[in-house]
């Protein structure tokens, strides 16, 4: 399903990748992430996704309602608080989201698939 927002002159679709790419850019932004996540399935290992690749560690559902769920599949860095890095991510990706679509987020879900030591 796409989002979608409504105003005096029409109706706006959104598609998820657009939603994904922001929200994943969003992220990169925040303090202790070092980036976003991909599984391999063959070997289960996480690689970290640069550049443009950022929206495959981000998954977005939008359900009936026009609200959205987020799934984050990140790396972080060695050292820092998990879950403050988690707090700020849930609190920066939600008003960015928030302020550029007009959508409710229902669920932001974070999975930290490893740790780097940042050089």
């Amino acid at each position: 399903m796409k989002g979608y927002m409504s105003n005096d002159n029409g109706e706006i679709v959104i598609e998820n990748e657009v939603i994904a790419q922001y929200a994943g850019h969003a992220a990169l932004g925040c303090f202790g992430i070092v980036g976003m996540a991909s599984i391999s399935m063959k070997d289960g290992i996480a690689k970290l996704l640069k550049g443009d690749s950022v929206s495959k560690g981000v998954n977005v559902v939008i359900d009936e309602g026009n609200n959205l769920s987020i799934d984050f599949h990140i790396i972080v860095a060695y050292g820092v608080c998990i879950s403050t890095v988690c707090d700020n991510l849930i609190s920066t990706v939600k008003y960015s989201i928030e302020e550029m679509t007009n959508m409710n987020i229902k669920a932001i879900n974070i999975f930290v698939e490893g740790v780097r030591v940042i050089d």
